[in-house]
């Protein structure tokens, strides 16, 4: 019964179908769910026995903007702890920036897809999220579908993408591993739009948020008649693809019986349909992503070894954050980019403290999770800056330790930026111009000192002064 009571959402919806919906998808997670149909009725439920259960709320916005923000914060005003998902149907990051603003914790884009709206469920709700301000955001600020978009400079990280660049211009079947967050979607979106089936059929399902009876009629297709319910013949995600890419998202949760199924059309190249009489031939690519290291599941006997064999022509691991902390000063500035264009926001720069804190946490949640920490930081700030006093809750949890990476402490917020705010590299001339001066501020103009410590003769710096134009006593 208690968990019963920790599972109430409330619906603030006056469209039955999608209340039908979103109820049943939420049932999905555990949930049961009170529906309503005017603000007010929701803000008197808030004082009833059943409004003290509630766990979350949902607000479909079919009132002007303003009109939906003043209801989030009279809802927060009334119940803080309480987390609100906007649902909307547009897809201006105006209307977010605003909610947001008046104490919504995540929103949704109408029509929305039952993967997104579970995981801000998941979100909103899991109790080892240590605060709202860490959590990742629902809906992403789009962005670039190319190589260039992808940030970073740490090794593994670089290797990746290589073998993904070299991986798009064939044809073989692909898997990308790396934990929740670190890029495997826009890693995918780069790869087919570099492709040579670019403009071929293109789909991605999301494994995860498909019900398991569904699934295998999402992915082979059935015929008329084929099973109760089959009142019209719908052909399947595997021969809707023939000559483009298929995308398989999650595919550690597919099912033993479909891995079986799924393994003997790649192996075949053709695709049979639930209730069909014969095959159907078909040229697909499969890009498949995991969050879990697929080996480790065919050892332990949870996943099929001869699919895995077929998926991984090209298998690419891309790391967690924590594994290229050095990157987190690059992927900022071009976070900040991004957001600073966004409708309601405006361009900001950032600090080194906050640099520096930024680097000092392990972000569980990698590259997305950063990106909604600055994505909220960056809807509060009042200043021209993020500083250190912009992420209170992160500064909690960091307090005043040495940032560190597995390669030792992080130096790059000492005073030298090494990227430009889109998140590229510098000029080498202008990187050594900030490092000479740093060195003479920090060696208070004693140049033979300075000389010394960058192991350069004292003529050689006095060159590289005249060259960069440096005044000696900056």
């Amino acid at each position: 019964m208690a968990e019963a009571e920790q599972r109430l959402l409330m619906l603030i919806d006056d469209e039955p179908a999608q209340s039908r919906l979103i109820s049943a998808l939420a049932a999905r997670e555990g949930w049961r769910t009170l529906v309503i149909d005017e603000a007010e009725k929701a803000i008197a439920t808030l004082g009833t026995r059943q409004g003290m259960q509630l766990s979350a709320i949902i607000l479909d916005q079919w009132v002007p903007g303003d009109q939906a923000c003043e209801l989030i914060a009279e809802l927060k005003e009334r119940r803080p702890a309480l987390p609100i998902l906007m649902l909307t149907a547009s897809t201006s990051p105006l209307l977010a920036v605003e909610a947001m603003r008046a104490g919504a914790t995540d929103y949704l884009v109408k029509p929305v897809a039952p993967e997104r709206l579970m995981q801000a469920l998941r979100n909103a709700t899991t109790r080892e999220a240590p605060t709202d301000e860490l959590m990742p955001l629902t809906e992403k600020m789009h962005a670039k579908l190319d190589f260039d978009a992808m940030v970073g400079t740490a090794p593994p990280f670089r290797d990746a993408l290589a073998k993904a660049a070299k991986a798009a211009r064939g044809h073989g079947n692909v898997l990308i591993e790396g934990e929740s967050g670190t890029g495997k979607e826009m890693l995918v979106r780069a790869m087919h739009g570099a492709s040579p089936r670019a403009k071929a059929p293109f789909r991605m399902i999301h494994i995860g948020g498909v019900p398991t009876s569904s699934l295998e009629s999402v992915l082979f297709g059935h015929e008329k008649g084929a099973f109760a319910g089959a009142f019209d013949r719908q052909v399947g995600a595997l021969q809707n693809c023939d000559g483009g890419t298929l995308v398989l998202d999650e595919i550690d949760r597919l099912s033993t019986d479909l891995q079986d199924r799924l393994a003997e059309a790649l192996k075949n190249g053709s695709v049979r349909p639930i209730g069909a009489k014969h095959s159907f031939k078909v040229d697909v690519r499969i890009i498949s992503a995991s969050n879990l290291p697929l080996a480790d599941l065919v050892a332990t006997g949870h996943f099929n070894g001869e699919l895995l064999e077929l998926l991984s022509r090209t298998s690419i691991t891309l790391p967690p954050l924590r594994e290229r902390n050095r990157d987190v000063g690059a992927l900022t500035r071009y976070f900040l980019h991004q957001i600073g264009q966004q409708p309601g926001l405006r361009p900001l720069g950032i600090t080194s403290d906050a640099l520096k804190l930024l680097g000092a946490f392990d972000w569980p949640g990698n590259v997305r999770q950063l990106q909604a920490v600055l994505f909220r930081a960056a809807v509060f700030c009042e200043g021209d800056a993020l500083t250190a006093e912009d992420f209170p809750q992160l500064r909690e949890i960091v307090g005043e330790s040495e940032p560190t990476t597995t390669n030792g402490p992080i130096r790059e917020s000492a005073g030298v930026m090494l990227y430009t705010p889109d998140g590229n590299l510098r000029p080498l001339e202008e990187i050594e111009a900030d490092v000479i001066r740093l060195a003479i501020g920090h060696y208070r103009g004693r140049m033979t000192e300075v000389a010394r410590r960058l192991g350069i003769g004292r003529s050689t710096l006095y060159r590289k002064l005249s060259d960069l134009g440096i005044d000696n006593a900056a």
